[in-house]
């Protein structure tokens, strides 16, 4: 999924060069497969991925600042509890910096970001309540097979993309789930 956000950041803004990853250093083993993903697809679209160790939201504001004042640069943000917990500051310094963003879950775009990509979350859900209604039917979890997400939601951000001075590519806005205008 890391590398698709990559892809679709590139596509919605050509010049990018840069971008910042908004990671939390205590969990670098959960956040291994998101960064190798992002390190192999780099190349291949010109792109050089900059890590930024986020603790707090100092540590957000720090980075995104840093980073922003510099030609042709993007910003990725995975999940994280620290990212989730403070979307607010996150979406504020991407939009008042003009830095073309891809979050991880709808909700950001809903709230002002430029894009996001996921997994599905209502469909996870109703994933769930099926699982907890055969286990309340008696089958045992380990009997359950594990199921992956099948969907994924591209939700373009069209307000947001004026407002950054960007025009998103008709080819995009064809394959979102969900366009906001």
């Amino acid at each position: 999924m890391s590398g698709k956000w990559l892809q679709i950041l590139k596509e919605v803004a050509p010049p990018i060069k840069r971008v910042l990853v908004l990671l939390s250093p205590g969990k670098t083993a959960r956040w291994t497969g998101y960064f190798q993903a992002l390190q192999a697809t780099a190349p291949t679209i010109g792109v050089e991925i900059i890590p930024g160790a986020v603790r707090d939201v100092g540590d957000i504001f720090r980075s995104i600042v840093a980073f922003a004042g510099a030609k042709d640069v993007g910003l990725v943000v995975p999940p994280d509890a620290i990212t989730t917990e403070h979307p607010q500051a996150i979406l504020g310094l991407a939009n008042r910096h003009r830095l073309p963003a891809i979050y991880p879950y709808r909700f950001w775009a809903d709230a002002g970001g430029l894009l996001s990509y996921g997994s599905d979350t209502v469909g996870q859900f109703r994933q769930a309540a099926s699982y907890i209604d055969r286990i309340l039917k008696g089958t045992s979890p380990a009997d359950l097979p594990v199921q992956a997400t099948v969907k994924f939601e591209l939700v373009v951000n069209l307000k947001a993309a004026k407002a950054i001075g960007l025009e998103v590519p008709p080819t995009l806005i064809a394959c979102a789930d969900e366009v906001i205008e």
